[in-house]
């Protein structure tokens, strides 16, 4: 082996121990946040966010999609277009009735 590819590798090998390491330290965020007695849409939102950049990091560092084509980053957003019109689809297919409440789609 040359000393490039002997720097090359102790390169990964330091960016993979800081990505598990910021993923530990996001668990422990995650696990810290749960104790707390946030109101439920708020501690939705921040379980949401930290999963999110878990993730993210899982999947440009892991899965090796940070050093991709561009190409690749133009199909996951069209994956998660289309991820979220389908959650919304049984939302427009209801309607509410005068109290308020959400009553089930009439066929």
């Amino acid at each position: 082996m040359s000393a490039h590819a002997d720097e090359d590798i102790k390169k990964s090998v330091k960016t993979y121990v800081t990505i598990f390491g910021a993923l530990m330290v996001l668990t422990v965020v995650t696990v810290a946040v749960s104790y707390l007695h946030l109101p439920v849409a708020l501690a939705i939102l921040v379980a949401l966010a930290v999963a999110t950049v878990k993730g993210s990091l899982v999947a440009l560092y892991f899965m090796h999609l940070a050093h991709e084509r561009p190409v690749i980053y133009y199909v996951l957003a069209l994956t998660l277009v289309f991820f979220i019109f389908v959650m919304f689809v049984p939302l427009a297919t209801m309607h509410s009735n005068v109290a308020g409440t959400i009553k089930a789609p009439v066929w």
